[in-house]
């Protein structure tokens, strides 16, 4: 049986080791009122731990995790290594980073080991074995957290020298390098593996992370995010060794650029992330990256940062209004978690996050706003039958790949406006607008199942996914694509015999040019039935194969050439669009389409969030009101009945930031 939780696991980031004892026993009183049950522990704690290099102290450890096992806490126990000690940068320099302005880094701040360096890969697998072979025997450790927020780039020559190797594992031939890099531009041949340099603002790199090879930059993504993950491997696989069966992850960031995170899904055994949203952050985008952290894995996730309150390292740290944590965290719950945890438990006392959010502030009392919400959640989720594991069911796909997203924002134009998270942000808000569930999906996957598949910007192809996405068509799906998709290889060289390349048999059109509209510039398109809009950012000029058209641009000197098409293949269909469409347009052409595919919404039109999870035996309804003004209840929630309040939806509003549960039996 696959190994999960007993329990919706309600806590976060403990650090007693920053406190005297007096206070945790304080602590345990005040977090057992606010229905706490989990803490997360020792993620920085390296340096305590390890205070030299030969010499290791578990006891205050060993009283930290006796205190929980003894209150009947779920433990994450993280390894600690999420920053390293100062001994080890003093001794072994070379462990320190290297930037992309390619200056040397002293010990400081984080993300500050070489992923690369042997010295580090030793400590930090030793650390995580010897805790594991410690606390192997403690059954209230139900989760591993390896490293914290894994991140950044290093360019120096312990990774110069290890990405030769990945190079040569990867190309096995120089020649085959210089093929992928195309180095015959600019006469950039390589005769020597050594030749080969980082390509950071030293090399190929340039200003604003832009490349002048984008062969390389790519590959050293990849290498960048490959090298951080076998730091991770390196320590799960010593956790292994002891527990083979212990749960083991890393909290990762949602759509943090620099990792290619299906890649760290296959080695991870549940997904965690941090979700921090600005005070101006869409809820549909929070949504959304809630749907791809399930989606990495297609199964339950874990939250295992949210602030209670608020940030301290965004530009506006503004407070969580009244309710609006707790209709946050349902919406967590709703998109698949299994978890609600903060960071922090107790706020610091000093350094760079002393005013980050925390259940219990620096009055140190439980007399406050914040810990009566978190009270409160705590009593509701205790309240809830066991969603543990519960199902996400979708028809629609959203195709999310990372090593696209570096591809398309390497490109020298066409236009310097065009980013790959905004691309698919658009579409992804248009079903939550209309409540209609989504799963974010690789390229890579089955796509058996799902009625629309849609894959905005995919630039970069490797090969096989245009069969595949063909395949499908013909078999009955559903398939939707614009602009900038199907134009280079793995290795961002194009395809030739004309755009979209890959794509071009199943949306059955020609893209002749690329048009770039700078911000003051729009085109205006008519749609079929007559009905128009306005497009902008970047424009197709494209002609017609086997795909008919749905609408034409009216401006411009291309006017009179479709804008959106449609191309009947096998028992499917592939629609085309061949630039950005202003909202109420894309709405629109949406609109068509998923009336057309025939998929229906959960509810018909509200404001609200309305999202379901699934168990064999139960449908959970999450019904959010994640704005600040009052909502009508919908006419099909009237009669339905909010589990945790036992209240009877009547018509009528729904409060800002109110949040219920509908729970029915499935037949």
């Amino acid at each position: 049986m696959e190994k999960s939780f007993s329990r919706i696991l309600y806590g976060g980031d403990y650090n007693p080791n920053q406190w005297p004892k007096e206070i945790w026993t304080e602590d345990m009183r005040i977090f057992k009122k606010g229905h706490l049950n989990s803490a997360t522990i020792n993620v920085f704690s390296w340096a305590k731990i390890q205070p030299s290099e030969e010499v290791y102290d578990f006891s205050e450890l060993d009283d930290i995790i006796e205190m929980l096992s003894a209150e009947n806490y779920d433990i994450v126990l993280a390894t600690g290594t999420g920053a390293m000690p100062a001994w080890m940068a003093k001794k072994y320099p070379e462990v320190t980073r290297v930037d992309y302005e390619g200056r040397k880094h002293k010990f400081g701040q984080r993300h500050n080991a070489c992923p690369n360096s042997l010295v580090f890969q030793k400590y930090s697998a030793s650390l995580a074995e010897k805790l594991a072979e410690r606390y192997q025997d403690n059954s209230h450790i139900t989760c591993w957290h390896v490293n914290n927020e894994y991140g950044g780039e290093c360019y120096c020559e312990n990774c110069a020298k290890a990405f030769r190797v990945w190079l040569k594992k990867r190309y096995k031939t120089l020649d085959a390098v210089n093929k992928a890099w195309n180095t015959e531009f600019w006469g950039h041949t390589f005769y020597d593996w050594d030749e080969i340099e980082v390509p950071n603002l030293l090399s190929e790199g340039m200003v604003d992370h832009r490349t002048a090879f984008a062969g390389i930059s790519l590959d050293y993504r990849r290498f960048n995010s490959d090298s951080l993950l076998n730091n991770y491997k390196l320590e799960r696989d010593a956790i292994k060794k002891y527990l083979p069966e212990a749960l083991v992850t890393t909290n990762l960031m949602g759509t943090y650029k620099g990792l290619d995170y299906f890649s760290w899904a296959k080695e991870m055994d549940i997904i965690s992330w941090d979700n921090y949203p600005a005070y101006d952050t869409p809820w549909s985008y929070v949504s959304m990256c809630h749907d791809l952290m399930r989606g990495l894995k297609k199964k339950p996730f874990m939250l295992m940062e949210q602030t209670p309150s608020q940030q301290n390292w965004q530009a506006y740290n503004s407070l969580k209004q009244p309710g609006q944590m707790r209709a946050q965290s349902l919406q967590t719950l709703a998109h698949g978690a299994d978890t609600i945890q903060f960071f922090q438990l107790r706020r610091s006392l000093g350094a760079c996050e002393k005013f980050h959010g925390a259940v219990i502030e620096h009055v140190g009392h439980e007399n406050t706003r914040v810990f009566k919400e978190v009270e409160k959640l705590g009593a509701d989720l205790e309240k809830l039958p066991s969603l543990i594991g519960a199902k996400n069911p979708a028809k629609v796909a959203l195709m999310f790949d990372w090593e696209n997203y570096w591809a398309l924002e390497y490109t020298s134009g066409p236009n310097v406006d065009l980013k790959y998270v905004d691309q698919i942000h658009q579409y992804y808000r248009y079903f939550y607008d209309q409540h209609i569930p989504v799963d974010v999906i690789h390229p890579s996957d089955d796509l058996t199942g799902y009625d629309l598949v849609l894959a905005p910007v995919l630039y970069l192809m490797k090969e096989g996914w245009g069969e595949k996405i063909t395949q499908y068509v013909k078999n009955g799906g559903h398939f939707f694509t614009t602009y900038m998709s199907g134009l280079v290889n793995e290795s961002d060289n194009v395809y030739l015999g004309g755009y979209p390349g890959p794509l071009r048999e199943v949306c059955g059109v020609w893209v002749e040019e690329i048009d770039a509209l700078a911000p003051e510039q729009t085109n205006d398109i008519k749609f079929n039935d007559g009905t128009t809009g306005k497009g902008y950012l970047v424009a197709d000029l494209l002609h017609l194969e086997n795909a008919q058209s749905l609408g034409t641009y009216t401006s411009n000197f291309y006017a009179g050439m479709p804008v959106a098409t449609k191309n009947e293949l096998g028992q499917g269909k592939a629609y085309y669009l061949a630039c950005d469409l202003v909202k109420d347009s894309l709405d629109y052409l949406m609109d068509q389409i998923i009336k057309e595919v025939g998929i229906k919404p959960l509810i018909k039109k509200t404001t609200l969030e309305i999202t379901q999870r699934q168990t064999e035996k139960e449908t959970f309804t999450f019904v959010l009101n994640l704005g600040k003004e009052e909502k009508e209840v919908p006419e099909e929630l009237i009669g339905k009945k909010d589990y945790l309040s036992g209240k009877t939806f009547t018509k009528g509003k729904i409060l800002p930031y109110e949040a219920f549960v509908i729970v029915e039996k499935n037949n």
